[in-house]
């Protein structure tokens, strides 16, 4: 039974990072969470959307990941929750004109609990009477003559992963700032991290699942972990653009465009040496990767050194061609079976899709409904811990 429990006031065109990668991360990290929506219940969802900064103006949208509720807005009650968070996108624009919705944050307030707040989410605050005024925050830029104008003392973020805290608000930016978004709320709710400091690489390519790559990265980051993130043929600085892959009713997954996810270090320089654990992202790139001798050497490096490897969905593709998996049990998505099987390894069936195994170093899932178990079973390879 988890210790803490946390609200997040969800709603249609919310970002999809800012909704999923906390969501699943404080779930990871022992958290209960619970996702609410006016108007909807447990089993509804909401549609999401992937908001680019990318040398316009202002930023870009298209249609993200659907995001499935678990709980129902008109059954919550503030007083047995720990804490809320407010997700950004476009959402907050109409829920901070619903007085259901105000009611609820206020008497989150008055009730003294740990709020988190990012991008837009402000709106939501700024509509809630009396809840900013006199508190120092931040938020995307252009919502600053809104918080101004609730009374709240605006703090310029000098970049987009800026976090500001004020006693129990803790603001951000962007999504970029979920690293210590993140790791602020932890310690707000009474957690302590012991076991950081790791250092994790991530093989990457173009068309990787946008949830894959970026809810495990942030996460490990939260917790004080160093993480790179390469790609063959690319260095730091470069973009990989991702893939959304969702389940919408057909015999297999959609795909849309997702983020430009950007890189930490250039392939060549990467030393597997220095890295005490190894991730791979699914989606799409899995395919050719597979098919890269030096991402083969990487691989096996790992393994051949004991080192923990965390893999899911489609990643399990280059775990095959690495020939790594022979007397292994593992799981990944159902489609890749085939490759598993013909690699030498035990199947384990994932039932449901949110199940992953670890046998000895290696954690496998199967796709990013299961990033909750993926991620707390890295991290008990890792030896990290959050404790409440």
């Amino acid at each position: 039974m988890a210790s803490k429990r946390v609200l997040f006031l969800c709603g249609d065109f919310m970002e999809d990072y800012e909704a999923m990668v906390p969501f699943q991360a404080l779930q990871a990290f022992g958290v209960a969470v619970d996702a609410v929506c006016p108007g909807k219940k447990a089993g509804d969802v909401c549609r999401t959307a992937v908001h680019v900064l990318s040398g316009a103006q202002t930023y870009s949208e298209t249609v993200g990941h659907n995001f499935a509720l678990n709980a129902t807005f008109d059954e919550v009650d503030a007083a047995s929750y720990d804490g809320l968070w407010l997700p950004g996108g476009r959402a907050p624009e109409y829920l901070a004109h619903i007085p259901g919705v105000v009611e609820l944050v206020t008497k989150f307030v008055s009730l003294g609990k740990q709020i988190a707040s990012i991008c837009h989410g402000q709106l939501i605050l700024a509509a809630a009477a009396g809840v900013v005024k006199g508190r120092k925050c931040t938020a995307f830029p252009p919502v600053k003559p809104v918080l101004v104008a609730a009374g709240a003392h605006w703090v310029e973020p000098d970049t987009m992963a800026a976090t500001v805290v004020d006693d129990n608000l803790i603001t951000a930016a962007t999504y970029d700032g979920h690293p210590e978004l993140i790791r602020h709320f932890v310690k707000a709710l009474g957690g302590t991290i012991s076991g950081s400091g790791r250092k994790i690489l991530f093989i990457c390519g173009d068309y990787m699942e946008d949830y894959e790559v970026k809810v495990p990265f942030q996460s490990l980051q939260a917790l004080g972990c160093h993480v790179d993130a390469v790609c063959p043929s690319k260095k730091a600085g470069d973009t990989c653009p991702t893939a959304i892959h969702d389940f919408e009713g057909d015999q297999t997954y959609t795909e849309k465009p997702g983020h430009a996810f950007p890189l930490t270090a250039t392939f060549g320089d990467a030393d597997p040496s220095s890295y005490d654990a190894l991730v791979i992202p699914g989606g799409r790139a899995p395919e050719y990767l597979a098919l890269n001798e030096s991402v083969i050497a990487l691989v096996k490096h790992f393994f051949e050194n004991k080192k923990p490897v965390a893999s899911i969905c489609h990643g399990q593709q280059i775990l095959s061609a690495a020939g790594v998996l022979k007397g292994r049990k593992c799981t990944a998505y159902p489609a890749v079976k085939l490759n598993v099987v013909l690699s030498g390894a035990t199947w384990l069936e994932p039932d449901p899709i949110s199940r992953c195994f670890t046998d000895g170093n290696l954690v496998t899932g199967a796709a990013w409904p299961a990033h909750p178990e993926f991620i707390s079973q890295l991290m008990a390879l890792l030896g990290i811990q959050v404790s409440f």
